[in-house]
């Protein structure tokens, strides 16, 4: 545990790396690490697009507008919140329940029921419709009793996936960090040029990071490390 921990703490993001190559067992890894993060009802609302290729990693770090991770690390991942994914996931998880003996029928029809509802929640329809009278409904409901609100606009369902994808890039990092490689997320990017690079779609696709990986450059020194103290950042109920 105090390795895990060491290994958090330790982890920086690094501005210049070393012109290193990441083995595929390695890049496997770290990347396979992600898949294990939580998220929404299993969702994985996220994809993550490795650039390793040299002539590739050029195009993406010019659209990183040229900074130093971007244009030093050995590869670049983008993590993508994936909307289009979601149906498809659901119908893999419930094959792959099919294959368990754990599961029982009932289990595997509870399973699809739950994500057939999930789907209808998170659904906002042509120009918005059932989403407005979705928060008609949720908004009424709220008057009598406790109730939780879905993500219902376009909008809110990218924000809802750049949670789950957020946590599987803090996985990713971690992971690279605990088998000597070095990252740096970044937020700077053109996110149209970007997004067309990938062959992304609007309606599916929002770039949430691109994450530099890499080995620190030797001549690299990073600055002092502060965070806020425990009593400025949590509050104890």
């Amino acid at each position: 545990m105090n390795g895990i921990l060491e290994t958090i703490v330790q982890r920086r993001a690094v501005k210049a790396f070393e012109p290193v190559e990441i083995s595929g067992e390695v890049r496997e890894q770290i990347l396979d690490a992600a898949r294990y993060a939580p998220s929404s009802f299993n969702t994985q609302p996220y994809r993550l697009y490795w650039i390793g290729t040299e002539k590739q990693r050029a195009v993406a770090a010019k659209l990183c507008m040229g900074q130093k991770p971007a244009a030093t690390a050995s590869a670049l991942v983008v993590a993508v919140a994936d909307l289009g994914s979601l149906r498809a996931t659901s119908q893999a998880q419930v094959a792959w329940m099919r294959t368990r003996s754990e599961f029982s029928e009932a289990k595997i029809r509870d399973f699809e029921r739950t994500a057939m509802i999930g789907r209808i929640l998170f659904m906002p329809g042509p120009f918005g419709i059932f989403a407005a009278i979705k928060r008609l409904l949720f908004w009424l409901l709220g008057f009598w009793k406790v109730a939780g609100r879905p993500p219902l606009s376009r909008q809110d369902l990218f924000k809802w996936a750049t949670k789950s994808t957020s946590l599987a890039c803090e996985n990713l990092m971690i992971a690279a960090e605990a088998l000597g490689i070095n990252t740096c997320p970044m937020e700077g990017f053109d996110g149209r040029r970007l997004a067309k690079f990938l062959g992304l779609s609007a309606r599916h696709h929002e770039i949430v990071m691109v994450i530099a990986v890499g080995k620190k450059s030797r001549t690299y020194v990073a600055p002092p490390q502060w965070r806020r103290p425990l009593e400025s950042t949590v509050t104890l109920l």
